[in-house]
């Protein structure tokens, strides 16, 4: 029986009772490959950042130029409309590298002071279509995102660390790929960290291979009030799923801790602690981690099956228009890896081109110009 089937002749696949049986726990074995990266190696080469050409960013403005004139607003414009005849080949090979390579890209070169709010938003919009079709980021059905300090309280389960000026621990989100464009930087901190999943799962097998296995097992994750027709609050899931021949990671340690809030959710054993402090101090790690700042005009897309992403606190300026904003994207290309059965609760289904996002019963998908 496919996956597929599986999927389909199972009710409730994130009810507490049911787990797949027969699936590979584990690789077993140091994995190798471009995904296997070191931050220390990275910092050392620029070889994740494009710097683009003045004749592509001349096909960005012109493909800008058409749609803005057309009056479409976001929602309207798909991939054939940002037409970009030499940028979208060389998108092309930076998605091959983000899905199948390194996991990371960082694009560079545009000067986005010379483009309104809405203008930035089109550009962004137009070339994470070349990566996937955008997904919804949250339950208000939000599928251009901003990341800016609107005052949350993050003790609220409703509200999230990206609407604040905390740092923001190594995670992943609900979605294939997730890309952000810098609008404006903050006065100081803010930076990105990324760190090999792979990486992280070869340290722990060579350091502690019993808490690695712990990682393979189901964690009960919440969905934070944002909760899909027919689900329950919260879903299962490993941080670690071995299929097809690929390591797929998982990590959301806030989603993990706070599940036991609902009746019947057991609390963490003093081992799953302990599996996951020690990702935590992995992922801190400067030999494994990659520290980056970003710069207007910069976009950084990430794959979250091999990348744990974070941000260090800020700093932010006083006055509004000053203050730090990225727009945010998350994509589902196409051409993704296929994945386990596991991932159904988080992405409501597994089907290539078709999962991700959070879709929550009666909200349009929309796309704001500005933070809400």
């Amino acid at each position: 029986m496919s996956v597929q089937e599986r999927v389909d002749v199972i009710p409730n696949l994130d009810a507490p009772d049911w787990w797949p049986d027969g699936l590979p726990p584990m690789p077993g074995r140091a994995l190798s490959g471009p995904q296997a990266w070191y931050g220390e190696d990275m910092a050392a080469s620029d070889e994740w950042i494009y710097a683009l050409t003045e004749h592509e960013i001349s096909e960005i403005d012109s493909a800008l130029v058409r749609t803005r004139d057309k009056n479409k607003d976001l929602l309207s414009i798909g991939r054939d409309d940002f037409v970009l005849p030499t940028l979208g080949r060389k998108i092309a090979e930076l998605r091959e590298e983000v899905l199948k390579g390194r996991g990371f890209v960082l694009m560079r070169g545009l000067d986005i002071g010379r483009y309104t709010k809405h203008e930035a938003a089109l550009i962004f919009w137009g070339i994470g279509l070349h990566f996937g079709e955008p997904r919804s980021q949250n339950g208000k059905g939000h599928l251009l995102g901003h990341v800016h300090d609107l005052g949350k309280d993050v003790s609220n389960p409703t509200h999230r660390g990206y609407q604040t000026t905390i740092e923001l621990s190594h995670h992943t989100d609900s979605t294939d790929i997730a890309a952000l464009m810098c609008l404006r930087p903050a006065k100081s901190g803010g930076e990105s960290s990324l760190v090999s999943s792979v990486t992280i799962h070869n340290e722990m097998l060579r350091r502690r291979p019993d808490l690695l296995e712990e990682l393979f097992q189901p964690f009960y994750v919440d969905r934070r009030e944002e909760i899909p027709e027919g689900k329950l609050p919260y879903y299962l899931m490993p941080v670690f799923n071995w299929h097809d021949g690929e390591l797929s990671g998982f990590y959301s340690w806030l989603q993990v801790e706070i599940t036991v809030r609902h009746p019947g959710v057991p609390e963490l054993t003093d081992r799953q602690r302990e599996a996951t402090q020690m990702i935590h101090d992995l992922a801190l790690d400067d030999r494994i981690n990659l520290k980056t700042s970003f710069q207007p005009g910069d976009i950084q897309l990430v794959h979250n099956h091999t990348i744990f992403h974070a941000r260090t606190a800020y700093e932010d300026w006083e006055e509004i228009d000053k203050k730090r904003h990225l727009l945010r994207l998350w994509l589902c290309p196409p051409d993704a890896r296929e994945l386990p059965i596991q991932f159904t609760g988080r992405y409501g289904g597994i089907s290539a081109g078709n999962r991700g996002g959070i879709v929550v019963p009666g909200v349009p998908d929309r796309a704001p110009l500005d933070p809400e």
